[in-house]
């Protein structure tokens, strides 16, 4: 009887701590983010495949990518609904974290190069484990009009 008890104890133990981690690094993820995205502002990201302004740039591509596991509750929630059927809600807001968190590594890179604006940029996505709790990658990939220097300019002409 308490083997049988503890059998059934030990998954529901498991399914409720992973709730209670996933859920607390979620959010603190989730804060951190944000704080990084007010910071990075100044830097516009623009999906539209031509320059916004003309001008002496130089184009470089950046880049950044994110790898954001699953925990334990959300891998046995979509096990859930994959067997009774229906949209595959706890997996969003790993591709939303590691779309974001990607955005952001290559606004770095771009802010590293003193990059004016980010444009043309597009986004990959791959599921990277076959295990039941599983893991997204984010690509994302833009080019960075970067100003040249005028005194550069200058000596051109």
């Amino acid at each position: 009887m308490n083997s049988l008890l503890l059998q059934a104890l030990v998954p529901i133990l498991l399914v409720i701590l992973g709730y209670s981690f996933g859920r607390l690094a979620e959010k603190r993820h989730y804060s951190r983010i944000v704080q990084r995205e007010a910071e990075s502002l100044a830097l516009p990201v623009i999906a539209s495949r031509y320059p916004p302004e003309s001008g002496k740039y130089q184009q470089v591509l950046v880049y950044g990518n994110a790898v954001i596991s699953s925990d334990y509750f959300k891998a046995f929630l979509a096990a859930l609904i994959n067997i009774f059927g229906g949209k595959v809600t706890p997996y969003e807001s790993l591709i939303d974290r590691a779309r974001r968190e990607s955005v952001l590594r290559m606004k770095d890179m771009a802010g590293g190069m003193n990059a004016s604006y980010v444009f043309n940029v597009k986004f990959e996505t791959a599921r990277i484990a076959a295990t039941r709790a599983g893991a997204m990658e984010v690509l994302v990939y833009g080019t960075a009009l970067i100003a040249e220097n005028s005194s550069d300019a200058n000596d051109e002409v």
